[in-house]
């Protein structure tokens, strides 16, 4: 069994997802590789922050923090990654559960000293009950999980997935972290890509990297009534074109937008083919699942066109807002 210390950082937001956060902390301290720690960032909200750390005061492992940055998902990971003290840094969705082996599903690896990323697969959990019969397995991103079309069993990958993923601590030496102005921020659009940028630089800046996904690592990610309907998934796949065009705007569109080729040229239409025969052969939703690809790729074409019109005429950088470690410890 692997030694290597982890530690896991689950950001968090909102007191309507008061009862996932502690479903996703109660997941990490039943891990068959323990955590180091659990650091649990709230982003610029005082109750919840309070309310927290009333909840975990005498739960040892547990440190919550508040988000040491500006707004937004990429400044709350750096504030994890400032005050965690493992050798690698786990993150988890405040709104999902790790399977019992999922830490040391990430720590395997890690032997490699090679190895500076494992990411994993995440399940949707279904509101519902079960898959909306019109919603295509390859825009399960669009709910924050794995999608048809990812390579099975544990590859090399250009990046991996935000919500269930883990960096070797000195990654972010060569990199810094998370670019601030990708992703989400609070802001009413779903936006997203801050992994993938974050993994180019850390492939540009270590050629030599590997990074890996391993779908045995598993979390289920709930996805809640409102994401099930087709509205929400036609606002998210605009907002990643956005986020795409911000993506390519950092890091180039050679790169930026590599997988996404393979992914529009390949994968979608054989899904929109196997819609149609679904459809044939009178298996519910098919043509529903064949006529949202087709939508889903014209909303994600007119963000990325969008997008990049607004970056170019805006002339938008990024920037890795540095978290000072003891900023964060007087925070704690």
């Amino acid at each position: 069994m692997s030694t290597i210390d982890v530690s896991v950082v689950i950001c968090a937001y909102t007191e309507d997802r008061w009862a996932d956060i502690l479903a996703a902390v109660a997941s990490v301290r039943a891990q068959t590789h323990p955590a180091l720690e659990t650091l649990l960032v709230v982003d610029h909200h005082p109750t919840l922050l309070e309310r927290l750390r009333s909840e975990y005061k005498e739960t040892d492992g547990v440190r919550v923090l508040p988000n040491a940055g500006p707004r937004g998902l990429s400044a709350g990971r750096n504030t994890g990654i400032a005050a965690s003290r493992g050798e690698v840094v786990a993150f988890l969705d405040d709104d999902a559960v790790a399977e019992r082996d999922w830490l040391r599903r990430f720590a395997d690896p890690y032997s490699d000293p090679r190895v500076l990323a494992v990411g994993g697969r995440a399940v949707p959990v279904w509101s519902s009950g079960r898959r909306p019969d019109w919603f295509p397995e390859e825009f399960d991103w669009v709910v924050g999980c794995s999608y048809r079309g990812l390579p099975p069993g544990r590859v090399r990958v250009r990046n991996i997935l935000g919500g269930n993923a883990s960096f070797r601590r000195t990654a972010f030496d060569f990199v810094g972290g998370f670019a601030t102005g990708i992703g989400r921020d609070g802001g009413e659009r779903p936006m997203g890509g801050e992994e993938t940028d974050l993994c180019i630089r850390l492939s540009r800046a270590r050629p030599d990297a590997i990074l890996l996904m391993d779908d045995r690592a598993v979390i289920h990610h709930k996805v809640p009534e409102a994401r099930e309907h087709f509205g929400y998934f036609r606002t998210r796949t605009y907002a990643e074109g956005l986020s795409k065009a911000l993506v390519a705007r950092s890091v180039g569109a050679g790169k930026g937008l590599e997988s996404e080729r393979r992914y529009a040229t390949r994968v979608l239409p054989a899904g929109v083919v196997r819609g149609l025969r679904d459809q044939l052969l009178a298996r519910r939703g098919g043509a529903r699942r064949a006529a949202a690809i087709v939508a889903g790729v014209l909303a994600a074409a007119g963000g990325y066109v969008v997008g990049s019109a607004r970056a170019r005429r805006a002339g938008t950088t990024f920037a890795v807002v540095p978290i000072p470690v003891d900023r964060v410890e007087r925070a704690a």
